[in-house]
């Protein structure tokens, strides 16, 4: 019966899937029936949705959400564009390279990949068509680098990872700085050689005084992760109070700095991020109740132990892991896959020693690669629709970033001590 249930579990999800059903409300659904039809009680669908979102390190995504909206708002993403933009002059693939770099810093703020495409898309995408790059090419390159938001603190997968596996955030946070500034180079890399092959150059004929004129005017921008980053790894404050700190900042720079939000405004940005935290909380809870469901039918041992019987070399398994949150990332977004894989891996985890920083480092950077592989590819549809192109169009272009993306996750993923040198350095683990 156990295997039956199984079986219907995730053909009811396929099938909710294939009908184009919202992910959380297919893994809620699904869910939802095999605890019906398994007689599990349905009474404990409450408890479970409660208890999925009543955790206090949650209550940092709804203030980083805001200081992301509210530094956008404030014009400081067009002003560290800029910056970026000048630095690069007009090199070959400069434009390109700086997009990247802009991306790296705004993930410093942001932590949500879609968002950060979002931001820095309007500005970038058609700033680089303008110049003569290829605008599928362009909005390909925003989606790809906005999806380093994800890897370098703040996160909002760091924060979801850290609840379920009961691991330090701030620990994840430091150890996604050198990991996120190693893809990031990798995608410089990608977006120079395409560049250079066709041609692509930077935007900007640099005069004298442009540099440090440039830097004054994204001066609050380019301190606003010392100053979050800072008071985590100084211990003036957690990284959920930081995210309040974040929010305050962002409404002080907006507000008396670059006078571009009134008190007016505030009022569209909160419910901009009521919003959004809906929808980021109504994944955690329906995947969460998904993740009850298939462990009380007994598909999470099961998994474990087929994981464990292909091999005893745990690179194997690690290549297997990879390859499957690759897979993963495809078709489910990122917190989805930390509730439905998390339980069958963290057993894993603990037989072959592997250090949950670490690991959620390497899964992380698997989702983020997730975020810009087709079908289902979050911040490619938000690149494509700023672009006002087709997401076929610009999943052409993709290739290169996925490729060097790949390249970068096999090497963190082979040599640990990267990823755990921060946390080390920090005292945090």
């Amino acid at each position: 019966m156990p295997a039956q249930l199984s079986i219907i579990l995730f053909i009811l999800l396929g099938v909710f899937l294939a009908l184009n059903i919202p992910i959380a409300i297919a893994l809620g659904l699904s869910a939802m029936l095999i605890i019906w039809k398994a007689h599990l009680g349905m009474q404990i669908l409450s408890y479970n949705f409660y208890s999925g979102i009543a955790k206090f390190p949650l209550l940092a995504i709804p203030f980083f959400i805001a200081a992301g909206i509210i530094m956008e708002r404030a014009g400081i993403a067009e002003r560290l564009i800029n910056l970026m933009r000048v630095l690069v002059g007009k090199t070959t693939g400069g434009l390109a390279i700086a997009a990247v770099a802009t991306a790296m810093f705004w993930g410093a703020v942001s932590g949500s990949g879609p968002a950060t495409t979002a931001a820095l898309g309007v500005i970038l995408i058609p700033g680089m068509a303008a110049v003569g790059y290829n605008i599928d090419f362009a909005a390909a390159l925003v989606a790809a680098s906005s999806s380093l938001a994800i890897i370098i603190p703040p996160s909002i997968a760091f924060i979801i990872y850290g609840v379920l596996t009961d691991t330090s955030v701030g620990a994840l946070f430091a150890a996604g700085i050198i990991p996120g500034a190693i893809v990031g180079i990798a995608l410089m890399t990608a977006a120079y050689i395409v560049s250079k092959k066709r041609g692509f150059r930077g935007g900007v004929e640099r005069k004298k005084g442009d540099i440090s004129k440039a830097f004054k005017e994204a001066f609050w921008g380019l301190i606003a992760p010392l100053i979050i980053l800072g008071g985590i790894y100084g211990g003036v404050f957690t990284p959920t109070e930081a995210a309040s700190v974040a929010v305050f900042y962002g409404i002080f720079v907006g507000t008396v700095i670059y006078k571009k939000i009134t008190f007016k405004d505030l009022f569209k940005i909160f419910i901009d991020t009521a919003e959004g935290t809906a929808v980021v909380m109504l994944v955690v809870t329906l995947a969460g109740i998904f993740s009850w469901a298939a462990s009380a039918i007994g598909v999470i041992n099961k998994a474990t132990e087929l994981i464990m019987s292909v091999s005893s070399n745990p690179h194997i398994i690690l290549l297997l892991i990879n390859i499957m949150l690759l897979i993963a990332g495809m078709f489910l977004d990122a917190i989805s896959i930390y509730y439905v894989f998390l339980p069958i891996f963290l057993p894993i985890l603990a037989k072959l020693g592997w250090h949950p920083i670490w690991f959620g480092v390497i899964m992380t950077i698997n989702l983020a690669i997730g975020q810009v592989t087709p079908p289902v590819a979050v911040n490619l549809y938000v690149g494509a629709n700023v672009a006002k192109r087709s997401l076929e169009d610009v999943s052409r272009e993709v290739w290169p970033f996925l490729i060097a993306a790949i390249i970068a996750l096999i090497f963190l993923a082979y040599v640990p001590s990267l990823t755990l040198f921060l946390p080390k350095l920090f005292g945090l683990m």
